[in-house]
């Protein structure tokens, strides 16, 4: 999956105010695109400090950067191994210092943004490099409704009119906390991290089939909505016929072995478990229990395991215990 584009134009709008942006030179050059995407067989350079052998899409100069052209007097494009105006989509200058003028001359020539930044050198090369991966890391929009549960962040899917809506909101009522409806977001913002934020547009509603939208933040009130949680779980509803006992097996699976189902998503393998729905079920109930184990399991506890070694205990110990006989209690006296 190609990671997401940001224009020059769009990173000056959202960062210039927090990073003391001054856009000095190159303004026709705004709708140059930032992305991680590379060609095949490279490695992504997306930012990095000025120098003739790496190609960074956002070039940083600090004052040593800036002392090397302001002596040089000009800037000679045949230092460097790469084509500079091909290459690199923005210039940045810390330390609010006056860009020397061969870079000014360039970024005109080249239609290269040229900003500087009131930030020092390091600061603004650790701030924009966070900001730069929060904004373009993958991003995908699942179907279903995000849930904050006992702390834990989850996921509830299923087929349409399976019931996902309403379970949120018995969850609400709850006391737990409504993340997104119907259209979560979900970045990468770590190897293992799955980040949900809620579309600003939809922060605080949730449609129930019957109520129509209803604004959980006005009816619950502020504590019972959040804009973005980590997705740690994943709850999969799946209606069944409640007549059929050989269904509920089906999704039930062996009784006692450890759940080990999961999905996949942005490359994040996240736990799941698929709760039957059927008339007579309390799915509120079920969802928090599944939870709760899914908080334990995460711990490190397994309650299959706890039972069956518990069983194997009682097996050996009344295999050792004999009857006034002699004989053992696990066998009958003929």
């Amino acid at each position: 999956m190609a990671s997401r584009q940001l224009t020059v134009d769009a990173a000056f709008r959202a960062f210039g105010d927090e990073l003391g942006f001054r856009w000095v030179a190159g303004r026709d050059g705004g709708e140059r695109r930032l992305t991680r995407d590379a060609e095949p067989g490279q490695r992504s350079r997306l930012l990095g400090p000025l120098n003739f052998n790496n190609p960074h899409r956002i070039q940083l100069l600090g004052r040593s950067e800036a002392r090397l052209f302001t002596q040089a007097g000009h800037l000679d494009p045949d230092r460097f191994e790469f084509d500079l105006a091909d290459t690199c989509e923005l210039l940045l200058v810390s330390d609010d210092l006056e860009p020397p003028a061969p870079l000014v001359a360039l970024a005109e020539r080249a239609r290269i943004p040229l900003f500087v930044s009131s930030l020092r050198f390091n600061e603004l090369q650790m701030r924009l490099r966070y900001l730069l991966k929060k904004q373009l890391a993958e991003r995908r929009i699942i179907h279903g409704v995000m849930m904050d549960v006992h702390g834990t962040g989850v996921l509830i899917t299923g087929n349409a009119s399976v019931g996902k809506s309403e379970l949120a909101l018995d969850l609400v009522s709850r006391g737990h906390i409504l993340v997104a409806d119907d259209a979560p977001e979900f970045t990468r913002i770590a190897p293992n991290t799955l980040e949900c934020r809620c579309p600003e547009l939809l922060q605080d509603f949730l449609e129930v089939r019957g109520l129509g939208v209803l604004n959980i933040a006005l009816m619950y009130g502020d504590a019972h909505t959040r804009t973005r949680k980590v997705l740690r779980f994943i709850v999969h509803l799946e209606a069944i016929d409640g007549d059929d006992p050989e269904a509920l097996a089906d999704i039930a699976g062996d009784r006692i072995s450890e759940p080990a189902a999961h999905r996949e998503i942005l490359g994040v393998k996240i736990p799941e478990r698929t709760i039957p729905v059927a008339p007579g079920r309390n799915l509120a109930v079920l969802v928090e229990a599944a939870v709760r184990a899914q908080i334990l399991r995460s711990g490190g506890y397994s309650a299959p395991r706890d039972l069956v070694e518990k069983q194997s205990r009682a097996l050996a110990g009344a295999a050792t215990r004999r009857d006034p006989h002699g004989l053992p209690l696990t066998e009958i006296p003929r």
